[in-house]
């Protein structure tokens, strides 16, 4: 048997142009001699579509255009569709609809609905209760069993820690199997996280190993809100090996003969596992630039530009995302500010072949803090500079930074893309309504030394970049990656004068953000002082109701600051 595995880019709610995805894909599959092309999970609808399916006539045109496909595009092949589909009283199922010449075949509805991190399926679908098992007809004559199933009917929350969810319920895979079906057929949406595709390649050959089936699983691409979905499908023999696979983060139309049974079938090399965790990193914050602004209309970005680490990275990823005359960087030099802040700013920008804006904000400051003076003899308050360090002062400048960034933004159109590190936004390091301001977090996901590892590893690599995006010289300047880092809101400010070394701080939010772990722990098995561990936990959970107001962020990881931590910020419980 010839399976086509469309490996698209759905827009959430877009059903007309995801519907013309999908019927591109099913000729493309057809020309290409498929006897059963597939798309990903929700692909009408696009997922994850969260409450547009409670909006009346969502999902019934979701569903209507799914069943027009069909009925018009599956002459002489089978067509696997995944849209929301209406069941009686007003249920809805996350759904397979299987065509073949203009009949709709089969109905599968998924039976195991994630509701951890970002997935919050209970809260829409009605799970389904049944094995689905097609008999596809193929072209050299004859038929082959293939079993429907959806994403979490196949990983059962394994990929993510979760597997204790499902303990006490029917395995669809075994109920598949025990069906006669001799290749699974899996449509995903399953977002991307660092270091997860390893763990689907276990999943999926331990499935086909143990049930000695074909398994192909397919997945969607493209960034969709904060979420960004890698692609990688691929197809298993039953003896665990890869016969096939899809490049991450780009459409493909994967085509796979699965006409054997022999278990040791297979052998290619896995686009998956074999790329360097940087390499997948890159692929996957770029991705979530390019379709967040092509998804929400915005054909240029702006951001401000110091000369640190943090902005070369983000201004980098930008013109990989959008190309460089679609990103300009803005320098806002303050009363602080080092001399090499601004020449790294304009090294930065000539390697990356992008206009830059200067903007000091010396007069700004200095005529808002006469104003704020005035203010505070009035009320007995000490000026600005009279408490060192001054906080005020500090954020005062930060914040006529954002109000210059949010003042070009709305001139041009472009968006503003923040530029503070998983790290800073953890503990509270970054400024509400300044360096928070802009509508895209890029790094909110990423710490400090995974953001120093990702530039070192796009210098080391610019030759060999995307032909549209190579750059002629290494892009960051080596200054702004080896100088200390610093906000320069005061003199000679670095940023280890309040916050531990990264690696230390690092360490500390992994256990406590993703890993859930008590302080005590933490200190004991990293060997960091007992206090610093509880200092760092403290200022992480008293900096919730700043990232509660900040930019959505990209998740590359398994905990983010975003829709899958659900931290409350009036809250009294101490780890």
């Amino acid at each position: 048997m010839r399976l086509a595995l469309a490996q698209i880019n759905p827009t959430i709610g877009d059903i007309a142009g995801n519907a013309a995805l999908v019927v591109d894909a099913v000729e493309r599959s057809r020309g290409a001699g498929a006897d059963l092309v597939a798309t990903p999970e929700l692909s009408i609808s696009g997922y994850p579509p969260k409450d547009l399916l409670l909006m009346e006539g969502f999902v019934a045109s979701c569903e209507q255009a799914a069943r027009g496909i069909g009925a018009a595009h599956s002459r002489g092949i089978t067509l696997v569709i995944g849209t929301p589909v209406a069941r009686a009283h007003g249920a809805i199922a996350n759904s397979l609809l299987a065509f073949r010449d203009g009949v709709c075949i089969a109905e599968y509805d998924k039976r195991l609905l994630p509701t951890y991190d970002v997935f919050d399926e209970d809260r829409y679908f009605e799970p389904g209760a049944r094995a689905v098992v097609i008999d596809v007809p193929i072209r050299a004559g004859g038929s082959v069993r293939v079993g429907l199933a959806i994403c979490e009917d196949l990983w059962k929350g394994q990929d993510a820690g979760f597997s204790s969810r499902y303990a006490s319920v029917p395995d669809p895979v075994d109920d598949l199997s025990r069906s006669g079906a001799r290749v699974l057929l899996v449509p995903s949406a399953s977002p991307f996280v660092l270091g997860k595709g390893a763990r689907h390649r276990e999943i999926l050959a331990r499935h086909a190993t143990r049930h000695g089936v074909f398994v192909a699983s397919i997945n969607q691409v493209g960034g969709n809100d904060d979420l960004i979905f890698d692609g990688h499908s691929a197809v298993l023999s039953p003896g665990g090996k890869l016969v096939a696979a899809s490049p991450g983060f780009q459409t493909d139309l994967l085509i796979a003969d699965v006409g054997k049974d022999a278990a040791d079938s297979g052998g290619a090399i896995d686009p998956e596992c074999s790329r360097p965790r940087e390499s997948m990193l890159l692929d996957a914050l770029v991705l979530g630039i390019r379709d967040y602004c092509r998804k929400t209309g915005f054909t240029a970005a702006i951001l401000g530009v110091s000369g640190g680490i943090d902005s070369a990275l983000v201004a980098t990823l930008g013109v990989l995302a959008l190309g460089a005359g679609r990103i300009r960087g803005v320098a806002m030099p303050g009363p602080y500010s080092s001399g090499h802040a601004l020449s790294d700013a304009r090294d930065l920008c000539s390697r990356l072949g992008i206009e830059m804006l200067t903007v000091p904000i010396g007069p700004a400051f200095h005529a808002s803090g006469a104003t704020l003076n005035d203010a505070f003899d009035q009320t007995a308050l000490p000026e600005l500079g009279e408490r060192l360090p001054d906080l005020t002062e500090e954020n005062l400048q930060s914040r006529l930074r954002g109000t210059m960034i949010m003042a070009l933004s709305n001139r041009t159109g472009a968006i503003v893309l923040t530029t503070g590190n998983k790290s800073e936004m953890a503990v509270g390091y970054c400024t509400l309504y300044g360096d928070m301001n802009g509508g895209l977090a890029v790094l909110s996901d990423v710490t400090k030394n995974s953001v120093y590892a990702l530039a070192r590893h796009i210098n080391a690599n610019h030759a060999s970049l995307a032909p549209w995006s190579r750059f002629d010289r290494p892009p960051i300047p080596e200054s702004s990656i080896t100088k200390p880092p610093s906000a320069e809101l005061r003199p000679n400010q670095t940023d280890q004068d309040s916050l531990p070394p990264y690696d230390d701080l690092d360490a500390i939010i992994e256990r406590y953000v993703e890993r859930h772990q008590r302080p005590d722990r933490i200190a004991k098995e990293t060997g960091l002082d007992a206090a610093l561990v509880a200092r760092i936990v403290r200022l992480i959970d008293l900096s919730e109701y700043k990232r509660k107001q900040a930019a959505v962020g990209l998740k590359v990881t398994s905990v983010a600051f975003g829709s899958g931590r659900r931290w409350p910020i009036a809250q009294r419980w101490k780890p």
